[in-house]
């Protein structure tokens, strides 16, 4: 079956024209196509049949997550009692090419996805995307998935800081955990308002492993500030339509003489874990922020003042 449907998307890709422009193909090329033949090189079987399925897809169950959690904290804790008293160990060559990595497959996915959603968001519009059972595909949770992978090949950030004797900081390994375990949550909660934080965090991760491409590189860049910006407003726009989708979801579904437009696809645990997380991760990179940028600032003003006494 795999193979007639790949025989068929062949002959139906080679009539269609290599470049048209529409709103199921915004870039122009038909990039989903691409995508299911690499797929079906790399795996035997078209991407039309991956199903994730609780407890049989591989890294789908409760015991998973939590292992790889608790494992992550002790390897990178563990990592850094045994490095106390050693010299740092940095992999250069490993470390540009594991961030180049995740800014183009961030990039790549990021393309995926906004081909998948453009057309349905302009066509039946954006409550129906973020709320309504259908607007959660089939190859939508094959992206989900594939980005829920992702967050599990992330983890090898902090090992290279952890070799590097870099600090730990607690936003860091608090954030890089607890991601994995939103992803699987909304994975299993099939919360179709997903897309909004996957594509804003898509975008973000862009730039920010190229920026760590280029500092591996030893290039300076002046823009460092500006990405904890972008990363405070992703999780505010995240929350505005994270916080509305769980308000009308409860509204409709408990206190319908409440304003509200309807219920929203989803679990009330999947939705609660997300708004709650999100809320800790906003929370968390503001302080940041102002520790970092805000009191820094403050800091060296106040010691030019003293020196121009």
């Amino acid at each position: 079956m795999a193979n007639a449907s790949a025989a068929q998307e062949a002959v139906i890709a080679a009539a269609e024209p290599l470049f048209s422009l529409s709103l199921d193909r915004p870039f122009g090329f038909n990039l989903d196509a691409g995508f299911a033949y690499a797929y079906q090189l790399l795996f035997g079987q078209h991407p039309d049949q991956f199903r994730f399925v609780q407890g049989k897809t591989w890294l789908s169950t409760n015991m998973a997550v939590t292992a790889t959690c608790l494992i992550y904290l002790a390897v990178i804790f563990g990592g850094q009692a045994l490095m106390r008293n050693r010299a740092p160990i940095a992999f250069p060559i490993l470390s540009k090419v594991h961030n180049l990595i995740l800014s183009v497959g961030s990039g790549v996915l990021l393309l995926l996805f906004i081909e998948q959603l453009l057309g349905p968001i302009l066509r039946k519009g954006p409550f129906w995307a973020v709320c309504a059972d259908e607007a959660w595909t089939q190859r939508l949770e094959l992206l989900y998935y594939i980005n829920y992978l992702f967050k599990y090949y992330e983890l090898v950030d902090t090992v290279f800081l952890m070799l590097k004797k870099k600090p730990l900081e607690f936003l860091h390994y608090y954030h890089h955990s607890l991601t994995m375990a939103l992803c699987y949550t909304q994975l299993v909660g099939r919360t179709s308002v997903s897309w909004v934080p996957i594509v804003l965090n898509l975008g973000v991760h862009v730039v920010m492993y190229y920026y760590y491409f280029l500092a591996s590189c030893g290039v300076r860049v002046w823009w460092k500030k500006y990405l904890t910006t972008m990363q405070i407003t992703q999780f505010v726009l995240d929350l505005t339509v994270i916080y509305f989708c769980t308000y009308t979801y409860f509204a409709a579904t408990y206190a319908p003489s409440l304003p509200n437009m309807g219920t929203c696809a989803g679990t009330e645990t999947a939705a609660l874990w997300g708004a709650l997380l999100l809320s800790s991760y906003l929370v968390l990179f503001i302080k940041f922020y102002r520790d970092t940028y805000i009191k820094q600032q403050r800091g060296r003003a106040a010691v030019k003042a003293k020196k121009s006494e």
